[in-house]
């Protein structure tokens, strides 16, 4: 679990101060967002392993921030509340929160639910199938293969083409920004983010020669999300 991210959506700096604290001594890594709107943001472009999020919070409420995070990823995330009420426990739960702390709290034990949720997830992650399907397309993660339509003879991709689709394939209705794509596909790489579109243009003709129209689907002033059907 060393240098694993954790961000901390509090807006009470003593708190955020403290968790960060003891996270930190585990070995874990971590960033502060102290509104609903800059967590979001922060989600996005630092891609935490887990979020501990606050319910109540400026601009937008913890409840609004962990549906906008449930629509595109399902990073765990543990719930902070000075509300100790079983009907708001279960519903947090029920929205999509992997764990729910209420203040006022030891911070040892957020420290040790933080650990146990991400074994849960990494099990999890690690049973999950390795074939991904969307249309006319198959993808095998652990082969490093797309077929179209059954068809035997698996389409030529480059390793950063094969990143890009099975990226957007993880997550189909999600937009994805060139600096998301460029992190997730050429993540040492000092390219400028207009290379993706290069790499998606490639791609997008390798499909189109297969019969595969309208992937990946350009999203005007975002990047690029999945598209087709």
């Amino acid at each position: 679990m060393a240098d694993e991210r954790i961000l901390i959506v509090e807006d009470d700096p003593q708190i955020a101060e403290v968790l960060s604290a003891y996270l930190q001594r585990e070995g874990f890594q971590t960033a502060h967002s102290r509104d609903g709107e800059e967590a979001l943001r922060m989600f996005g472009q630092w891609q935490p392993a887990l979020v501990l999020l606050d319910y109540m919070l400026p601009r937008l409420s913890g409840s609004e921030v962990l549906a906008a995070m449930r629509r595109t990823s399902d990073v765990p995330v543990i719930m902070v509340t000075a509300i100790n009420d079983e009907a708001e426990k279960l519903g947090a739960l029920r929205y999509g929160a992997d764990d729910y702390v209420v203040k006022p709290f030891n911070p040892k034990e957020v420290v040790a639910r933080v650990q146990v949720v991400l074994r849960r997830s990494r099990a999890s992650s690690f049973a999950a199938k390795s074939r991904l399907s969307h249309g006319a397309l198959e993808l095998d993660l652990d082969a490093v293969t797309v077929h179209v339509d059954g068809d035997a003879n698996p389409l030529e991709l480059t390793i950063t083409e094969f990143k890009l689709l099975s990226t957007m394939m993880r997550h189909p209705r999600k937009a994805f920004t060139r600096f998301e794509l460029l992190q997730a596909c050429l993540p040492e790489s000092d390219a400028l983010e207009r290379v993706v579109d290069t790499h998606v243009h490639n791609l997008r003709r390798k499909l189109e020669e297969r019969g595969v129209t309208g992937i990946p689907l350009a999203v005007r002033g975002v990047g690029y999300r999945l598209g087709g059907s």
